[in-house]
């Protein structure tokens, strides 16, 4: 039995990532206060 369990829960957790890729989200990415900051810097520059 805990062979087949194990078996088991490797494909769950490998079919549940290769969902997850599927699914990307539309959040933007982050943007750190530091690079924030530089952005602002080049905008004024500019």
């Amino acid at each position: 039995m805990n062979r087949k369990k194990k078996i088991n829960s490797i494909l769950k957790k490998r079919a549940k990532k290769a969902n997850a890729k599927l699914n990307v989200s539309n959040k933007p990415r982050y943007i750190s206060k530091a690079e924030r900051e530089q952005a602002t810097e080049q905008d004024s520059e500019s």
